[in-house]
C-alpha cells in the first residue's frame, strides 16, 4: 500500500495545467469575440457597443465560407450532370448558389459601408455631410436586402429539409453526389441557425461550470485587464530567507509570527521564490504571477500596475 501510494501521480500539476489552459482560453481573441457577440445579442440597447459582425476578421471568415460553398457547389454540379434525382434537387442547389452570390454582393456592400463610415469620421465639409446622408439611405437599403436574403435562406432551408428527408423523394441511389451535397449544405445551415443556442450553452453553462470546478473565473480573464509578461518580469523577486525574514521582506510583524501568502494562504518556506509588487506587498512568485495574468492589480490593496 505504501509503494502504491508513493507511486501515485500528484494531482497538483494536473489542476495547475487545467488552470493555465483555462487562462489561455479566457485570454484568447476568439473567446473574447464570442463574449462580445453574446453581449451584443443579449445586452441592453444602451450598452451594446460596436457590432462584432462588422469587424474585418469576421468579414474575412464570411468571405472564405461563401467562396468555399460556391466552389464546392460548382464542382459538384459539374461532375453530376448524368445524375437524375427524383425531386428537383438541382433547382434547390442552384437557388442556394444564387443566394451565396447575393450574399457576396451584400458582404461587399457592408465592407464599403464600414470603410465609408471610417473615412467620413475625419471630414466635416458639406459635401461629406451630403455623402453621409446618402450612406444612411444606403445602409437602410442594405438592411432591407439582408433581411430579405435571410428570409429566402430560411424558406429554402425548410424546403430542402422536406425534400431531402421525405421518403417519397429518396434520391440517394439515383443522385449520390447531389444528395450528399444537399445534406452537407443543410447541416451547415443548421449549425449556423443553432449558433446562438450553442453560444448560450458555452458561455452560460459550460464556462460557469468549468470556473466553479477550477476555482478560476474565466470571464475575468480579459487580455485588457491582465498584465503582460514584460510587466511581470520587471517586478523584483528573490528567494525567501526564513531566518532574516524581517530584513528581507521589510515586514513590520513580530519575529515569532511567520508571514504567509494571502493568495494560497501558505506560509513562506526557506528559499521559496517570492515577488514584490509596487505597493510593497509580497507573495509567492507562482501565485502572484498567475494572479497578474488574470488582472493587473494587487490582491490586497487593488493597486494597479503601471502600464
Amino acid at each position: 500500500m505504501a509503494v502504491s501510494a508513493r507511486n501515485r501521480p500528484p494531482r497538483a500539476p494536473l489542476s495547475s495545467f487545467m488552470i493555465r489552459t483555462a487562462m489561455r482560453i479566457s485570454r484568447a481573441r476568439w473567446f473574447n469575440f464570442l463574449r462580445r457577440v453574446f453581449h451584443y445579442q443579449n445586452g441592453s440597447r444602451s450598452d451594446l457597443g460596436s457590432n462584432p459582425f462588422n469587424s474585418s476578421s469576421w468579414m474575412m471568415l464570411e468571405l472564405l465560407a461563401l467562396l468555399i460553398q460556391i466552389s464546392i457547389i460548382t464542382f459538384t454540379l459539374s461532375i453530376s450532370k448524368k445524375e437524375r434525382p427524383i425531386w428537383p434537387m438541382r433547382i434547390w442547389i442552384v437557388g442556394y448558389d444564387i443566394g451565396c452570390l447575393l450574399s457576396l454582393l451584400l458582404l461587399y456592400g457592408r465592407y464599403r459601408q464600414l470603410f465609408a463610415a471610417q473615412v467620413d469620421g475625419f471630414s466635416l465639409s458639406d459635401v461629406e455631410q451630403q455623402r453621409s446622408s446618402e450612406d444612411s439611405r444606403f445602409s437602410h437599403l442594405m438592411n432591407k436586402c439582408r433581411t430579405s436574403l435571410e428570409l429566402f435562406f430560411a424558406i429554402w432551408f425548410v424546403m430542402g429539409n422536406v425534400w431531402v428527408f421525405d421518403s417519397r423523394f429518396g434520391s440517394f441511389h439515383r443522385a449520390p453526389n447531389l444528395h450528399v451535397l444537399c445534406i452537407s449544405l443543410l447541416a451547415w445551415n443548421a449549425l449556423c441557425y443553432s449558433f446562438p443556442f450553442l453560444l448560450f450553452l458555452l458561455l452560460c453553462c459550460c464556462v460557469p461550470l468549468i470556473s466553479s470546478c477550477l476555482g478560476y473565473n474565466m470571464n475575468m480573464g480579459s487580455s485588457d485587464r491582465a498584465a503582460s509578461d514584460d510587466q511581470i518580469s520587471r517586478l523584483p523577486s528573490w528567494r525567501y530567507k526564513q531566518v532574516d525574514n524581517n530584513l528581507e521582506l521589510g515586514n513590520s510583524s513580530p519575529p515569532n509570527e511567520d508571514p504567509e501568502c494571502c493568495i494560497c494562504l501558505a506560509k513562506y518556506k526557506e528559499k521559496e521564490e517570492v515577488r514584490q509588487l509596487p505597493c510593497s506587498h509580497i507573495f509567492h512568485l507562482k501565485c502572484v504571477d498567475q494572479w497578474l495574468r488574470i488582472i493587473s492589480c494587487c490582491p490586497l490593496c487593488k493597486q494597479e500596475l503601471e502600464r
